[in-house]
């Protein structure tokens, strides 16, 4: 299809870019691109446009510029749908309200709440001003748009864009009830509403379009026999700057560094929270957290050091940038505690949190040191990640001088977040959440949503345990995202190994996922399950649960991390260890020039006399070695050379001694680089460019490197350099389960 041309020196595009001169290059070409594509292809039926961004990174700004294109190439209504929350619809009213005042002043446009328009509009009114209608995805919001549309049947002959913000809010919910597909509410008056006009074109903007991009082609909606699943026509993605802090930043490469004594700031970033915590901050137990324990209670001990943290590395932001010229006033910081959703458990936070930073304070005025050790721990370790940015930062008494003029001067608010109210009470004329003080610590989460941005925020303890990992639903929890570069040396990120496991595999499902859409299309990422007969065999991509994938890509590493040798079975961990030895003395020694190509059963063998003799003590999330064996084989038999399919490179070490945990340095827990980029890495790179290739590192298990005295062999299997992008879905979503978080069922609004 020839795309159309699009007029960009119109009246409202040409003064939109005059008034918006800071928005980047980059904006203006992707609205300018999206409009042509709306022009060019069919959108009111079952394939939308999408608009791409990711979480916190300007896709508002991005479709306003769209809209101020639109009214200049024969857009005339424009239905801009948000989520179904009060704080969230006003906010986006004062935006285009903002956004389009040049021209709402001149009666060019007229923006309206859709349950307080006006029921009747003039022809003058629809002819000569442009619309723009702002929704909640909520029934009585878009019936309302409906009626609009019937009530104005000149309507159904204007084109109509309906631009659809955080679209998967409003996309197809799988049921799993015998493979069928039960289509929501709101969706199904969506698709009504595109069906009203045949001159409607719908946009979606979206940063977790899972659901949207991973339906079937074709599915059966057992309550609306007319209801289109909703597949991209076309995507665009929204520019993201270089100050944007991502999923990548918090969970990329650069958050697992290749040296344990050369940490990177992203790699400071985190800190394992013991689940055991989650469960002391759910209800208060006077027995074991009261006034008299709270400074050394252990069962709260991440979180007591989380809020040192935020105080310590408040003050030393504030001090550097006082020192710069910054005016006192305008330095202000947050700090998230996200972890339940009942009231009671926000209460005995909000409890908790006084009661620390209380008795914070009565130690200060006692002259005792624990608080002040508290501080110099925080500072030693905050020092670390600011140091890789500057070298002169404040000293240790300038930090504790400040951090108690904080506690004792009343610097801090605690505010409970767990309603739309709480929320629209504590927004700014911006949208974000008011911070009042130097200091602010927001107990709740659940309704600081999409849309909502959380200033300054150096510290999130986050701990939500829904019933399965939602993708969309873990990313929109994940409120440290946007463009908080600056403060990210002090910025620290509390939660459990399992979480941070299943975070870890959202971020890389959702980089190729966007990879994919800038190579051409979702059709280059494979979906793979291991099937009953141990074949591997392509999966419908609906039914992949996201957070228990593996995926597979070049030179991507797979490894057993945190695990110990067998205890009490020394004997047979040995005879395991030299049963393998003699093994690869047979195939091919130690260290070999050239990694030697062997039978993957044989390569499988290995693994499994590997695993038989590791366990996993400590409550980090085990290996799923089933997995690693299934990757290992889908990647043999991927080989572009066909004589070497059905076999895998092996390279073999012995008398390492890599230590079991992280150096104290480090906000890891236990070493995850047995191998080095320098020496396993190369020879990779040199060797692997069309076979997998498993290491076999020996170790020799030492007591004073935090193992139990007996020899054994670390695995890390590399994909080859050539391998293609593929998702392994371990765990498919059951017929009788689905992917819903225990809190996106909302209640239906009457405003």
């Amino acid at each position: 299809m020839t795309p159309v041309s699009v007029e960009t020196k119109g009246h409202f595009y040409t003064n939109y870019h005059r008034l918006n001169e800071s928005y980047s290059k980059a904006t203006f070409e992707c609205a300018e691109n999206t409009v042509r594509d709306l022009m060019t292809y069919r959108t009111d039926n079952d394939k939308p446009g999408m608009l791409l961004g990711k979480v916190q990174s300007g896709k508002t700004r991005t479709f306003m510029t769209i809209m101020s294109l639109a009214f200049d190439n024969q857009f005339d209504i424009i239905f801009l749908l948000t989520k179904n929350s009060i704080a969230l619809v006003s906010q986006t009213i004062a935006r285009v309200q903002k956004e389009f005042s040049f021209f709402v002043s001149d009666n060019l446009v007229e923006v309206y709440d859709i349950m307080r328009a006006p029921v009747k509009y003039s022809a003058y009114e629809l002819n000569v001003t442009k619309q723009i209608f702002v929704a909640k995805k909520q029934k009585d919001n878009i019936r309302k748009l409906q009626d609009l549309i019937k009530n104005h049947s000149e309507l159904q002959n204007k084109n109509i864009l309906i631009i659809d913000d955080e679209a998967d809010s409003a996309s197809v919910g799988y049921s799993g009830a015998q493979d069928r597909v039960v289509a929501t509410i709101i969706a199904n008056l969506i698709s009504q509403v595109r069906q009203l006009s045949k001159r409607i074109s719908l946009l979606q903007v979206t940063a977790t379009p899972y659901a949207l991009y991973l339906q079937p082609q074709e599915i059966e909606v057992v309550n609306n026999s007319d209801f289109r699943p909703l597949r991209p026509a076309f995507t665009h993605l929204v520019p993201v700057p270089d100050d944007y802090v991502g999923g990548d930043t918090y969970f990329g490469e650069a958050s697992r560094p290749q040296e344990p004594d050369k940490p990177t700031i992203q790699s400071m970033i985190h800190v394992e929270v013991d689940p055991a915590e989650f469960e002391a901050l759910k209800k208060a137990d006077r027995r074991k957290i009261n006034d008299r324990n709270i400074l050394t209670a252990e069962s709260i001990k991440t979180y007591r050091s989380a809020l040192v943290n935020f105080f310590v590395g408040g003050s030393l932001l504030r001090l550097i940038k006082v020192r710069e010229g910054v005016h006192p006033a305008r330095l202000r910081y947050s700090f998230l505690l996200h972890t339940e959703q009942t009231q009671a458990a926000h209460r005995w936070q909000r409890d908790l949190t006084h009661l620390l930073l209380e008795s914070f304070t009565i130690d200060i005025s006692s002259q005792t040191t624990i608080f002040r050790e508290m501080v110099s721990t925080s500072y030693d370790d905050l020092a670390i990640s600011l140091r890789l940015v500057r070298e002169d930062i404040p000293s240790l008494d300038e930090v504790y001088a400040d951090c108690v003029k904080a506690l004792t001067q009343g610097e801090f608010n605690i505010n409970i977040v767990n309603s739309e109210n709480d929320v629209a009470a504590l927004l700014d004329n911006s949208g974000q959440l008011r911070l009042a003080v130097p200091f602010t610590i927001f107990i709740g989460g659940q309704a600081i949503d999409r849309g909502v941005t959380v200033s300054g925020m150096i510290g999130f303890y986050y701990g939500r345990r829904p019933r399965t990992m939602q993708q969309d639903t873990v990313l929109q929890h994940s409120r440290m995202y946007g463009y908080r570069r600056p403060e990210l040396p002090v910025t620290r990120f509390y939660t459990s190994a399992q979480l941070r496991s299943a975070m870890s595999k959202m971020e890389e499902f959702d980089a190729f996922l966007r990879e994919s859409v800038q190579t051409g299309g979702d059709q280059s990422i494979q979906f793979i399950r291991k099937s009953d007969d141990g074949r591997i065999i392509p999966c419908s991509p609906n039914k992949v649960r996201v957070s228990r994938t593996e995926t597979v890509r070049g030179f991507k590493r797979y490894l057993p991390i945190g695990f110990q040798t067998l205890k009490g079975q020394s004997l047979n961990v040995r005879r395991a260890f030299d049963k393998i030895t003699d093994e690869i003395h047979r195939v091919g020694g130690f260290e070999p020039s050239t990694p030697v190509l062997i039978d993957i059963e044989s390569c499988e063998n290995l693994i499994r006399a590997i695993q038989a003799v590791l366990e996993f003590p400590d409550g980090p999330p085990e290996f799923d070695w089933d997995s690693m064996l299934t990757v290992m084989r889908h990647l043999s038999y991927q080989s572009t050379i066909e004589s070497r399919r059905g076999k895998v490179l092996l390279w073999a070490a012995k008398d390492r001694n890599v230590s079991r945990k992280a150096s104290a340095g480090s906000h890891a827990v236990y070493i995850e680089t047995p191998d080095s980029d320098k020496t396993e890495g190369d020879v990779a790179r040199e060797h692997a460019q069309s076979t997998p290739i498993l290491f076999l590192l020996g170790q020799r298990g030492n007591f004073t490197s935090g193992w139990r005295g007996d020899p054994f062999y670390w695995p890390v299997l590399r994909a080859q350099k050539d391998a293609r992008t593929a998702i392994y879905a371990p765990e498919l979503v059951n017929d009788s389960d689905s992917e819903v978080d225990d809190e996106t069922l909302e209640p239906v609004d009457k405003n």
